[in-house]
């Protein structure tokens, strides 16, 4: 895939932000709570952190209703459900394959080397592991890419909510032949947050997050639900880790970060404003490339976002509101995006800063 489509993916993925998303999946039948010993909230968060469940392959089905149509070049964030597979290898290896209307896209991650494939046009874009990825986390075991690590981002997701929630065991389950306890982290007061609640099934031996179920305020049913359909646990063929581009295809080197793990070159780093619930990311879109397609501050292969949504205005300038049943987000006609799982007062107060 083209530097410039991965960039308008992440770049349409920010509207969903505080959504984890990676492909696809759908709630698994319902079956008899098992029975487990009992486990204080404390301690099951405690355990899903430093839990190391090693090398495993599963099935990941994923149930969208966030409200976003398709969008070109992020087709898995708009309505409806999908499916991918995934291989956990350790030590920062692993591999995704996400199917698409028109072939698949794999991404692969030897520890070292990032490489994203996209059949449908035979373009291979490669990078060093960490560039240009979600930062390292001290708190989380590998420091996860949620890309090619859909559990470690849900657990990243728990370490960062924890202090800014009401965390509850709500019982056990079944998920994906599973035993598992149900973790539910709900907003304080204080939170600023269009979320009712986020459940997590955790599963009771491995302590590995096998499903995530997102629900907004005022609405029954789930928005956003992730969860494997299938797993299974132990070593992983090394091959799986390891990518040759097939013959005739077309292999970029993603654009230089900063030497500081920093944005590619036209990008700036986006900023994080406030924690919790209620915290809002602010990016730039980078301009157009010279000598390149493309509308004027929209990187050519790039989703147009500036359909979306309904005009706005403030102190922070003029944009477009866009709304999903669990974020917000506004586009500046300056080229700033501001989005989270909150209200829109709280946008405008981050663009304020």
């Amino acid at each position: 895939m083209s530097s410039r489509k991965r960039w308008g993916a992440g770049l349409a993925g920010i509207v969903v932000a505080g959504a984890v998303a990676v492909g696809v999946a759908v709630a698994p039948t319902a079956a008899a709570a098992p029975p487990l010993p009992p486990v204080s909230p404390e301690a099951l968060v405690a355990s899903v952190i430093t839990a190391k469940p090693g090398p495993m392959n599963g099935t990941v089905t994923v149930d969208n209703e966030l409200g976003l149509p398709a969008l070109p070049n992020a087709p898995q964030l708009g309505n409806g459900t999908q499916t991918a597979r995934v291989w956990s290898g350790g030590d920062g290896k692993g591999r995704v394959a996400l199917p698409s209307s028109d072939g698949e896209r794999t991404l692969v991650s030897d520890g070292t080397t990032r490489w994203s494939y996209d059949s449908a046009d035979r373009t291979v874009t490669k990078a060093p592991a960490n560039a240009g990825g979600p930062p390292s986390r001290p708190d989380v075991p590998g420091g996860v890419d949620p890309r090619t690590d859909p559990a470690g981002a849900a657990t990243s997701m728990i370490a960062d909510l924890r202090k800014t929630s009401t965390v509850t065991v709500d019982g056990t389950e079944e998920v994906a032949g599973r035993a598992a306890y149900q973790l539910v982290l709900t907003p304080l007061p204080t939170e600023r947050t269009l979320l009712r609640e986020v459940r997590v099934s955790v599963d009771a031996e491995k302590r590995l997050p096998l499903q995530l179920t997102v629900l907004a305020t005022g609405s029954a049913q789930p928005a956003l639900t992730i969860g494997f359909s299938d797993i299974t646990f132990g070593p992983q063929d090394p091959s799986l880790f390891t990518f040759t581009p097939p013959p005739g295809t077309t292999v970029k080197d993603a654009p230089a970060p900063d030497g500081r793990g920093g944005p590619p070159t036209g990008a700036q780093a986006p900023k994080t404003v406030g924690d919790g619930w209620d915290r809002v990311v602010v990016a730039q879109k980078p301009a157009t490339p010279p000598n390149q397609p493309g509308q004027p501050g929209r990187p050519a292969g790039a989703p147009d976002l500036s359909s979306l949504g309904t005009p706005v205005s403030g102190p922070w300038g003029q944009g477009r509101l866009i709304t999903t049943t669990v974020a917000t987000a506004i586009i500046t006609n300056d080229g700033r995006i501001a989005a989270g799982a909150v209200p829109e007062q709280v946008l405008t107060e981050a663009l304020g800063r």
